[in-house]
């Protein structure tokens, strides 16, 4: 593997001047509709960095364009209270990874230089713009110490071996040599990893560049997602922690046992401080004071939903201790007050997201709650935390907390939403079968009507761990799916975190089981709302979710009148062997379908959906994405398959550019499209007779 840091020979390029500027739509919405079209046209607002002086917020936000299939996201800057909010870039391409420098005098930030990202920095103001580094494969994120005189770049290096590196003599040659595991992963053919490169900084250039991992065949950060949260500088700058699970092939694809390791500028050594920690190590913050490093940890190997404890070592003694030992939540983020006496973290409960704090002690309180989910965490030295938070009918936007008073900043996408009229969002307790109570949003269509009935759609959530809380997403949008007529049913079933963490972990091993019954529980229980049309209900989901829609599609007993499956497993055994991290694989499904002495593993896959398609007999969808290396689209085109060999009618949509999720503007358009047409179609008889015509 080369590791060599390569400099771009060329200096940085001016933007070409044709080049076209994708800006805020200027979209009228005359019905009072939440349309895909209203979705698409917000303004999505990115997390805020507050200056030195902490009298300023600097936020993206990032606007898409349906016509150019692109987006751009620019900056602006405002003060911290908000007021006289205004615009530094209009450029044709994204600005990203922005913070202050210099006191705040300067920013810095990545944007695209000859095809890739470089670091930039500006003035404050926006003007004077200058690249101050020349790496040739581009910057993929960066941190600058604290002292300013150091940054840490994230940059790929060359993995794997191409076949003119064996067979000079065939130089064109495609194929790929493949001798070990993980040789694909999320959306791409490994052929390089990030390594984490250190430079020298002067706010006019980056100088003496190195790797600090040089010949180590490992990832720093971690991929598919792993960014510059997996790195934190020690408040004198003498020190470096970085996050790495350093394992390659089979062992990184059965294993989730990342590390911390501390890396030394001065004697140029790295130490691992959390070795014999098993489980995901993530996140590292050093406290103000020096005195502390937290991060986030996960106990078990393999089990990438464990729950996210909140560690602190103490880096004179190199004691470790877990803050939440006695709470039973996993956490999303942390942060450390100014004084380095606490943290606030974010954590999933009771179906919404809040913002707690946690002393040395362990003791937890509670920030700010509502029903929404907060998302950043950005505290001021007087007590005030800068924030975002969304909700299932509202998209993020920048708000100020302080002594549980929440204030709004920003209102970037007040002009549109006020032009149309929102879903309501409620909640109701469902009895399980074995007798919990379950909670389950129910998101009703604008200008409700109780004397009415509506059709429904049973909402399916993937992960199969991730919360059904008070979410907003551009792709399962439920403000969009309500304001098309439907009743949404969002129940947070069994395997999903914020009820305490046997509730999330109970779905492993336990697929096609008590979480499919709590579906059926939540259908059943709102089937007896008088405005609910129980012959007209389908259900939708993608990733686990599309696993439940396909295992419903063989075990519903009429409840349902269709079906919609995205990026779904259809056969578990072909999954088993197809997907790339294997340690989800193993323990979520208990291990090889050829283990035939493991009764975990036996009952995953005879639950298969696939076992079950002698009882399809309910129209469905398929829709998948051909670069989706988690769940392949094959998964989806066998149930295609099958759906038509059955005779159930069925159509499948697949995207031959997009991976796990639909990304680009125009296919996320004809996603949502043909989403609703197939909705429509069999949920709203008028819709089908009109169609007929």
């Amino acid at each position: 593997m080369s590791t060599a840091l390569l400099i771009a020979a060329a200096s940085c390029a001016t933007q070409q001047a044709d080049d076209k500027v994708i800006d805020k739509p200027d979209l009228k919405i005359t019905d009072g509709i939440f349309s895909v079209e209203a979705l698409e046209a917000l303004g999505r607002v990115t997390e805020p960095v507050v200056s030195p002086d902490e009298t300023k917020i600097l936020y993206g936000v990032s606007y898409e364009s349906i016509e150019e299939n692109a987006s751009n996201r620019d900056l602006y800057v405002m003060n911290v209270d908000g007021s006289d909010a205004k615009r530094l870039t209009r450029t044709p391409k994204s600005e990203n990874n922005a913070v202050w420098i210099n006191g705040g005098a300067q920013i810095a930030f990545l944007y695209p230089d000859n095809g890739v990202n470089q670091v930039w920095v500006m003035d404050a103001d926006g003007n004077n713009r200058k690249c101050v580094s020349n790496v040739e494969n581009g910057v993929n994120g960066f941190l600058i110490s604290p002292d300013e005189k150091h940054v840490v770049m994230i940059a790929n290096v060359k993995y794997t071996k191409t076949a003119q590196d064996v067979y000079p003599d065939l130089p064109k040659a495609s194929g790929r040599i493949i001798d070990d595991l993980m040789y694909k992963h999320w959306d791409e053919w490994v052929t390089e990893i990030p390594h984490p490169f250190l430079g020298d900084f002067d706010g006019n250039s980056v100088t003496n560049v190195y790797d600090i991992m040089q010949d180590e065949p490992y990832e720093a950060p971690m991929k598919p997602f792993g960014g510059v949260e997996s790195f934190a500088w020690s408040p004198d700058s003498k020190q470096l922690i970085y996050v790495s699970r350093k394992k390659t092939g089979m062992e990184y694809a059965l294993s989730t046992n990342s590390d911390l390791y501390l890396y030394d500028l001065e004697s140029k050594t790295t130490k691992n401080i959390t070795e014999g920690m098993m489980g995901y190590d993530t996140n590292p913050v050093y406290s103000p004071d020096g005195k502390y490093v937290a991060w986030l940890s996960m106990e078990h190997d393999g089990y990438e939903s464990d729950k996210n404890r909140i560690f602190v070592m103490d880096c004179a003694t190199g004691e470790k201790t877990d803050l939440t030992a006695n709470w039973d939540y996993t956490v999303d983020a942390i942060s450390w007050a100014h004084d380095s006496r606490f943290l606030y973290f974010l954590a999933c409960r009771d179906g919404v997201k809040p913002m707690f704090s946690i002393g040395l002690d362990g003791t937890v309180s509670v920030v700010a709650q509502g029903t929404c989910d907060y998302d950043c965490i950005a505290p001021l030295s007087d007590g005030r935390v800068i924030t975002m938070h969304h909700s299932m009918i509202a998209p993020n936007e920048i708000y100020s907390v302080k002594d549980g008073e929440v204030t709004q900043l920003t209102e970037v996408n007040k002009e549109l939403l006020n032009q149309v009229t929102m879903p309501t969002v409620k909640q109701e307790m469902v009895t399980t079968t074995d007798g919990k109570e379950m909670l389950t949003w129910v998101i009703l269509p604008p200008n409700f009507d109780e004397s009415k009935k509506y059709p429904a759609v049973l909402y399916c959530q993937g992960g199969p761990q991730q919360a059904v809380s008070q979410f907003w997403s551009y792709r399962w949008n439920f403000a969009v799916m309500a304001s098309h007529g439907y009743v949404i049913i969002a129940p947070n079933r069994r395997g999903l975190p914020g009820f305490g963490t046997e509730w999330n972990a109970q779905i492993s091993g336990d697929y096609g089981g008590q979480n499919m019954r709590d579906y059926l529980s939540a259908v059943d229980y709102m089937k007896e709302k008088p405005y609910i049309d129980g012959e007209h209900i389908g259900a939708a989901g993608a990733s686990y979710g599309g696993f439940s829609v396909y295992w419903l599609a063989g075990n519903h007993d009429k409840r349902f009148a269709c079906f919609i499956a995205h990026a779904g497993i259809f056969n578990t055994e072909s999954q088993y062997l197809e997907t790339e991290e294997m340690w989800f694989a193993n323990w979520d499904l208990g291990g090889p379908f050829w283990d035939k002495s493991n009764a975990v593993a036996q009952r995953s896959f005879a639950n298969s959906p696939h076992k079950f398609v002698d009882k399809w007999d309910t129209p469905i969808l398929i829709t998948h994405g051909e670069y989706d290396f988690r769940i392949l689209a094959s998964q989806g085109m066998m149930a295609f398959n099958a759906a038509r060999l059955r005779g159930v009618p069925a159509e499948m949509l697949i995207f031959p550019d997009e991976n796990h999720w639909i990304l680009k503007p125009q296919n996320a358009v004809l996603w949502q499209r043909v989403f609703f047409r197939w909705l429509d179609h069999w949920l709203k008889p008028e819709a089908a007779v009109e169609e007929a015509k």
